[in-house]
């Protein structure tokens, strides 16, 4: 235990995750996505000071190490040739045996002052054109490769730069061109935002890129908001030792992910729930197929995370609930969206 107390506090320790009062929605999919990062991201809604940036700081930290190309800039898996950078997927073939470290995630943080040269990084044409030789230098979306990618205010960042970012989040690949010259790296990352729906909500064809979506609201308990206070009361007096009282479950935890990690391909999802779900969705009237997409991913995720290698009716639900609602077309002079209405239909037709 102490080896890991030493290799958890080698860097500032931040607040434990699973200190985390409440919100369990948002942990939920956090965890998602962190065992499956093609969800495709998610997006954390709520007013400021309801814990969103914490939740973020704090799912990095109980993340399981990563093996990585020692000296490759892109932080390759020295395991998975499929996503590798040219030149180390060069060095495999010809066999070479690739450096290898492992090493924490990280939360890379991306600016609103952002440029799109600044995000997927620059080729420097005039030394190509003067020695054939390509000079690229990377941008955010390297550093983010196989890190977490969080973007605070997302609903206040350039469309253009959003549309890019969600590109690279689905496809795993950054792609610049220049010229006529190409440059690609991977660009694998668990993808944050999070926004304050005051100050301005997102374009719907953006918001649906998004697989999770959670609205991040303050508890109305008072006996829930005092345990709050004590616990960051607690952890402003002495952040170590407040720390090292959550390490049993923070180690439990990135077990639970690690071992998620590892059965996630073997988890099977049966006809019938798989029939319910687009049935679920029909009646909804999305029409994007990115909702049963997500749905399934999201819901052998969890199913995975609990150890588990099929999906339950309570798997599902609980992914509908944070992939289907932010899909859901608003209708005039309608106030609430029908989707508990319909789930209940749908769930009950099930039991």
């Amino acid at each position: 235990m102490e080896k890991s107390i030493d290799r958890d506090l080698s860097t500032r320790p931040v607040f434990p995750f699973p200190a985390i009062v409440g919100q369990e929605k948002a942990k939920l999919a956090l965890l998602i996505v962190a065992v499956n990062p093609s969800v495709g991201g998610v997006l954390l809604r709520g007013d400021k000071g309801t814990g969103k940036t914490t939740m973020v700081r704090a799912l990095a930290d109980v993340l399981p190490e990563v093996k990585v190309v020692a000296d490759c800039i892109f932080s390759c898996d020295p395991d998975d040739p499929r996503y590798m950078c040219d030149r180390c997927y060069a060095r495999y073939v010809r066999g070479e045996e690739l450096p290898v470290t492992y090493r924490k995630m990280k939360v890379v943080d991306l600016p609103l002052s952002i440029t799109i040269e600044r995000l997927v990084g620059t080729i420097n044409v005039e030394k190509f054109l003067r020695e054939g030789v390509i000079e690229f230098k990377p941008g955010i979306l390297a550093e983010a490769n196989r890190n977490i990618l969080y973007i605070d205010e997302v609903n206040l960042l350039d469309d253009y730069i959003i549309d890019t970012l969600l590109d690279v989040a689905a496809s795993g690949w950054n792609i610049v061109e220049r010229e006529g010259i190409s440059v690609r790296h991977p660009a694998r990352f668990i993808l944050v935002g999070s926004m304050n729906p005051e100050e301005g909500d997102l374009r719907p064809q953006i918001l649906d890129r998004f697989g999770l979506v959670v609205d991040v609201e303050a508890p109305m308990d008072p006996e829930v908001r005092a345990e709050i206070v004590r616990r960051v009361e607690e952890w402003q007096e002495d952040p170590v030792s407040f720390y090292k009282k959550y390490l049993p479950e923070i180690e439990a935890l990135r077990e639970r992910i690690r071992q998620a990690r590892n059965i996630l391909q073997k988890v099977e999802i049966d006809e019938d729930l798989l029939k319910l779900l687009t049935k679920t969705v029909v009646e909804l009237g999305i029409r994007t197929s990115r909702a049963e997409i997500t749905t399934v991913r999201a819901a052998k995720a969890i199913a995975a995370l609990d150890g588990r290698t099929h999906v339950t009716l309570e798997d599902l639900k609980k992914a509908m609930e944070l992939t289907l609602p932010h899909r859901l077309r608003s209708r005039p002079f309608q106030n609430t969206h029908p989707f508990e209405k319909i789930l209940q239909q749908t769930l009950g037709q099930k039991d």
